[in-house]
């Protein structure tokens, strides 16, 4: 019965636990006696039932003897039913790492791996703390200057304009000749000589028809014009011009001669306390701001000085006088908003008699020299300042834009007859004005040219100079 058990007790196992076959009766035998002794006895039963299966295989045939010793073998069936599920389900974990090495290697394994992790973890922490602080600190320290420098720029940007006249971005003209060439050279009558010379015309009747066409557009005025082509034909007939660059010379000189009896300087009489300046003109030629440009030149040049601010008119014309009187340092002498002009102008003649003070200069509204009773309001003016002082205005100023073109010569003849214009400032000249209609005012009025705007800064403001505003008309190879 015994060795009948035995026999079946393998082929069960293979069907159970197919990968153990080849080792299954040895652990089998081992963990029999481990369950019932202890560890250090187990190997002396495993060499008792080897070798009790000989002898049991010996008497086969003795199957009747079998039944005294059933008691026995009752014994070891209870243990060995259980010990199958136990091989069974200790292969599954246990069976790949017993063969690798004995209990002690499993351990030795297991911790190995425990302090790897901790020490790693550990590594990780530390180094993205370390670095974290340094990383910080760089940028903290590089980005500080830029915003110190950007400071000082705007700074330097934003003191430069309130120092300066309303042309920001604009550099001043460059005194001397030179400033004038760069701020004229825009302007018809130069682009107009400079194309006609450039390309070095064959002297004929044809060039002198092509330069009267020139003058005309560039608003010189029939009249000047004519006379000025009239004599250069003349010379030519008489063979004094070798070649256009000798008529174009005399040409130059022709035109300095036409300026030169209006280059007039401003000249303050000290003795007249206040110098009275009564500034008039047309809408949007640049009344007030001239007023604030002489403010700071009378200003630097020792005068003292006072500003009326009579456009009472138009909206803001009394705060634009007053900006200019702060920067200038000078006293604005103002009153609302549509107040009467002349009892401005008489206020601050009071008021720069009491003071001692050298130069007033009255700011009038701007006003089309075809209204009547405006140009009548600038007579009324004149009369109550001369109420005070019989030679007061002591001069008319007359503002004229550049760009005005012929109709300039109507302005000023109304003007001048409203309130006798003693004196003249053509401005913007810089721009793309024609600038030919200084040669017509200068030919039919006779009126002094005072100033010449070229620019949109104080310093831009130029005593007239014939010279250096033809030069600048003409094409720069030809020279003085």
């Amino acid at each position: 019965m015994l060795s009948f058990f035995r026999r079946k007790k393998p082929q069960d196992a293979p069907q159970d636990a197919p990968k153990t076959q080849h080792y299954s009766a040895e652990e089998l035998a081992a963990a029999f006696p481990q369950a019932s002794q202890d560890g250090p006895s187990a190997p002396a039963p495993i060499e008792a039932p080897a070798a009790e299966v000989p002898a049991v295989e010996a008497p086969a045939a003795l199957v009747p003897s079998a039944e005294a010793p059933v008691a026995p073998p009752a014994a070891p069936l209870p243990p060995v039913v259980p010990v199958v599920p136990a091989a069974t389900v200790a292969p599954a974990p246990v069976t790949p790492e017993a063969p690798v090495a004995s209990p002690v290697a499993a351990p030795a394994v297991v911790p190995a791996p425990v302090p790897d992790p901790v020490a790693a973890v550990a590594l990780a922490i530390a180094e993205p703390t370390v670095p974290a602080p340094l990383v910080v600190a760089e940028p903290i320290a590089a980005p500080l200057p830029p915003p110190v420098l950007v400071a000082n720029q705007i700074t330097q940007e934003a003191a430069q304009p309130v120092a300066t006249d309303p042309g920001e971005g604009t550099a001043a003209a460059a005194p001397g000749k030179l400033g004038w060439r760069d701020r004229l050279r825009n302007s018809v009558i130069a682009r107009s000589f400079g194309g006609l010379f450039s390309r070095n015309p064959k002297l004929d009747d044809d060039l002198l028809d092509e330069l009267e066409t020139a003058l005309i557009t560039a608003d010189v005025g029939v009249g000047a014009t004519t006379a000025l082509v009239e004599g250069l034909r003349k010379r030519m007939k008489a063979r004094e011009f070798a070649d256009a660059n000798a008529l174009l010379a005399a040409l130059r000189s022709d035109l300095i001669a036409i300026l030169q009896p209006v280059s007039k300087p401003l000249v303050i009489d000290r003795s007249a306390k206040p110098f009275v300046v009564l500034t008039v003109g047309v809408n949007g030629v640049g009344k007030t701001t001239t007023i604030g440009k002489l403010a700071k030149r009378f200003k630097d040049d020792g005068h003292s000085l006072m500003l009326a601010a009579g456009d009472t008119f138009r909206a803001a014309a009394v705060a634009q006088l007053q900006i200019w009187g702060e920067r200038n340092g000078v006293t604005v002498v103002a009153q609302g908003q549509n107040a009467d002009a002349a009892s401005v102008a008489f206020d601050a003649l009071q008021a720069g008699k009491a003071r001692g003070t050298e130069v007033l200069i009255a700011d009038t509204a701007g006003r089309l020299h075809t209204q009547g009773g405006l140009m009548n309001e600038l007579g009324k003016i004149r009369r109550v300042l001369g109420k005070i002082d019989p030679a007061a205005p002591h001069e008319v100023l007359m503002v004229i834009d550049g760009t005005t073109g012929q109709n300039a010569l109507s302005q000023l003849r109304q003007f001048h007859a409203a309130v006798n214009v003693t004196g003249l400032v053509v401005t913007k000249l810089d721009g793309t004005a024609k600038g030919g209609v200084v040669f017509a005012l200068a030919r039919e009025f006779g009126i002094p040219i005072r100033f010449a705007g070229i620019g949109e800064r104080p310093e831009d403001l130029r005593v007239f100079d014939p010279e250096a505003f033809v030069d600048a008309l003409l094409p720069e190879a030809l020279g003085s």
